[in-house]
């Protein structure tokens, strides 16, 4: 182990983007992902003279105490859902209601995790969709590290066991256990058939097109029957296109029908920050919605109002377009 901390840095960082992958799955939160991962460093840091090469690789040893350090920090945060998955549907037209103290799952910028780029090709695209890791939230803190080593990170259950400071039967139970959990809310990482990243980013370019016309019918086109759409920190989601066509002829009546809008990439999914025109003639920053596209079409659109999130994506206030 170098004995340095450049020598130290050298060897960590290019674990970073993936450790922060692994910290966001844990906690939904982008600020808390980022606090995780330095507080790792700063751990394996101070324990750097007790690293046993013979024990495991590096690799392992970093995501034992990023793991643990999440486990730690999830003792004293709650869960971080999406309305979908905590209430009712809504009828679209229905009066905003806020979810008032919820703490809500939070997007992942991809330019945070490298995505596209040699540094992030450790990252798996797929467990980053907000669909998973929404899911995620509704496992206990274990079973989440769990199902996340063994089959996102391909752990072996050993390792994991070595990770979680457990035997490896009370992995096994962890991971059954959330792999029930999931199976009844309907999503696992690997059961959405989804077309290529330039067909996804070609079909949200269209979408923008018909958002930017006021194009209701050009964007029901381009949807999924059973698309759902989510608004936190709004409790009201809903589901279907024509339900989707309601709500989007409310929000130009009311929020107008001139916009601009500039494309942003999160977690691994295509998406735009939408810009209305106020009063004073300027767009001012409204929402940042990410899409989730099937071979079938949008099926799920997110819709974040949220400074903390529009803080993650250093997203401008106002626009100049």
């Amino acid at each position: 182990m170098a004995t340095t901390t450049a020598d130290f840095d050298r060897q960590l960082e290019p674990y970073r983007p993936e450790l922060l992958a692994h910290c966001y799955r844990m906690l939904g939160s982008v600020h808390d992902a980022e606090d995780l991962v330095q507080e790792t460093y700063l751990r394996a840091w101070r324990a750097r003279a007790r690293y046993d090469r013979t024990r495991g690789s590096l690799r392992t040893w970093l995501y034992q105490i990023a793991t643990n350090a999440c486990l730690n920090a999830l003792e004293s945060r709650s869960r971080r859902p999406l309305p979908s998955g905590m209430v009712a549907e809504s009828d679209p037209l229905q009066p905003f209601v806020h979810g008032g103290e919820v703490t809500w799952l939070q997007p992942m910028p991809d330019a945070l995790l490298h995505l596209g780029d040699p540094a992030g090709a450790a990252v798996d695209r797929g467990s980053l969709r907000l669909a998973f890791v929404a899911a995620l939230q509704h496992l206990s803190a274990r079973q989440r590290a769990a199902l996340i080593l063994r089959e996102v990170l391909a752990f072996s259950a050993a390792e994991t066991a070595d990770v979680l400071g457990t035997s490896v039967a009370s992995v096994n139970s962890s991971l059954q256990r959330a792999r029930a959990r999931l199976n009844e809310a309907g999503v696992r990482e690997d059961s959405v058939a989804e077309p290529s990243q330039a067909e996804q980013r070609a079909c949200v370019e269209r979408y923008m097109k018909a958002f930017e016309k006021a194009d209701i019918e050009g964007i029901k086109r381009l949807l999924a029957d059973d698309v759902l759409m989510e608004m936190p920190p709004m409790l009201n989601w809903f589901v279907g296109r024509d339900n989707y066509a309601r709500f989007m002829g409310w929000v130009f009546a009311k929020a107008g029908s001139t916009w601009s809008l500039d494309p942003i990439a999160a977690n691994g999914q295509p998406g735009f920050a939408a810009y209305r025109r106020g009063d004073s003639g300027a767009f001012e920053l409204h929402t940042l919605q990410v899409f989730t596209i099937t071979d079938a079409g949008i099926s799920r659109t997110t819709v974040f109002q949220d400074v903390e999130v529009f803080a993650a994506f250093d997203l401008d206030t106002t626009s100049g377009s």
